[in-house]
């Protein structure tokens, strides 16, 4: 599956239409309708982003939010804050606390899922500007911007190689094309998302030349894209 997200509001029909509304875009979105099952939950599902209502029935969420800065374990976790109550001064408390974005009801489930993408965006580790990616025989220089195979280049475009990167940097991680093409921003692939189909196929038969090795791109049917963890494929 995809990032994980954990999303803690006790409007069921709320956290019905944006659960299945992020799950198409490809999130694994657990929900919880109250403080406790969140609790719960953040150690069970341990989310890459939290989206949290402000007020739910067993507790506060701005003093959760204090709770979960203050406890090493999820001092970083990325946090939306979801509200009803409009006033200015919770935005701003909320943030001073530690919430990282803040977003009023009712709201568009797209500008949710947009301000979830940047979240998880902003807490991504950039990686090292001349890190080299190793699995077994492949190595992936994202200094030199060069994919080798066994010592030798590989005969990939700029765009592909872009593809390869941000699959090979999520390993064991399945990444739906629109994840993908969110993360290849700046980097356009010639045509919409179905041209990373061939881009796939064209990175698979240059780093994937031995029938006998196992692959390294997997296609998750129905959801997008994983590039296998070196104990899967070697």
């Amino acid at each position: 599956m995809g990032q994980r997200l954990l999303l803690i509001d006790d409007d069921q029909r709320l956290t019905d239409m944006v659960g299945d509304y992020l799950r198409r875009q490809g999130y694994d979105v657990t929900t919880a309708g109250s403080l406790a099952q969140g609790r719960e939950l953040l150690e069970r599902v341990a989310p890459d982003a939290l989206v949290l209502d402000l007020m739910l029935p067993d507790g506060d969420g701005l003093d959760f939010t204090r709770e979960l800065r203050a406890a090493p374990r999820t001092r970083r976790l990325p946090l939306l804050m979801l509200t009803a109550r409009g006033e200015p001064m919770d935005r701003i408390v909320g943030l001073e606390i530690g919430a990282d974005d803040y977003l009023g009801k009712p709201f568009e489930p797209r500008e949710l899922l947009a301000r979830v993408k940047a979240l998880l965006r902003r807490a991504a580790p950039e990686p090292q500007a001349d890190a080299v990616l190793a699995f077994g025989r492949l190595e992936i220089d994202l200094g030199a911007r060069q994919a080798r195979l066994d010592g030798k280049p590989c005969d990939l475009t700029s765009h592909q190689f872009e593809l390869l990167g941000v699959l090979a940097q999520s390993p064991g991680r399945v990444l739906s094309r629109d994840q993908i093409m969110d993360a290849l921003k700046g980097h356009p692939l010639e045509a919409f998302d179905r041209s990373i189909d061939v881009h796939i196929s064209r990175i698979r038969a240059v780093i994937e030349d031995d029938p006998k090795t196992p692959r390294r791109v997997l296609t998750v049917r129905g959801a997008g894209y994983v590039f296998a963890r070196k104990q899967d494929a070697d």
